[in-house]
């Protein structure tokens, strides 16, 4: 039975329904970068063929590789002044959440002193990711900067850092996006540098068919 407050409306949900269906999704401008708030795209680009060579040699000397698969890994690009062991809190670091029906906000593991990781990793500084540090840091100071990736179809939590972050995607596909905010968009692996306001609340999906890597360096605020 149809109650009587539904029947009262059903007019305004036939009309409304055949408006949608009468246009079509925009299936085109959903594979580009659309900046949003949260995330805008920088006026400076790096060569993503040395990008990626630098992924290449990088995944010779370190434990990264085996964990492309995985749905979360990392390594440290920076690190503290002749600090030569990362800590899992290093890969990772304080982040809040919400994690049930009660909304209330959590807080995850400990707080990372981003303006420690002053010195890049001596055993990558041949490669083009060094060139990229510098860049980077002539713009604004750079905390930790890491390798990240994200499995085939793999979700990050819904969490904010207590931090902004640069991204610079090497490795990416369609399906494989950014969320901040609730402004969703993909961020194409082509040398961009994408700001992302992670104060706010994020999440980075890989919805695709390949990996997705990302040259992630994170800016230092005062508690």
């Amino acid at each position: 039975m149809i109650m009587t407050d539904n029947l009262t409306h059903l007019p305004q949900a036939r009309t409304s329904l055949q408006s949608w269906l009468s246009k079509r999704p925009d299936i085109e401008s959903v594979a580009n970068f659309k900046a949003g708030p949260g995330i805008q795209k920088l006026p400076i680009q790096f060569d993503i063929a040395l990008l990626r060579d630098a992924l290449n040699e990088s995944l010779k000397i370190t434990q990264f590789k085996g964990a492309l698969d995985d749905g979360f890994g990392a390594f440290s690009l920076t690190r503290r002044p002749g600090v030569e062991v990362e800590t899992a809190n290093d890969l990772s670091g304080l982040f809040h959440t919400r994690v049930d029906d009660s909304y209330e906000e959590v807080e995850r593991e400990e707080r990372v002193d981003e303006y420690a990781f002053t010195e890049f990793v001596p055993r990558f500084e041949n490669t083009y990711f060094h060139y990229v540090w510098e860049t980077l840091k002539a713009i604004a100071p750079i905390g930790r900067m890491r390798v990240l990736s994200k499995g085939l179809y793999n979700c990050n939590s819904w969490h904010r850092d207590p931090e902004p972050r640069l991204h610079i995607p090497v490795i990416s596909n369609p399906g494989s996006l950014f969320v901040v905010n609730h402004h969703v968009t993909h961020l194409p692996a082509d040398g961009s540098v994408y700001f992302t306001d992670t104060r706010g609340y994020h999440t980075a999906l890989n919805g695709g068919e390949s990996h997705r890597v990302h040259i992630v360096a994170a800016l230092p605020q005062p508690d």
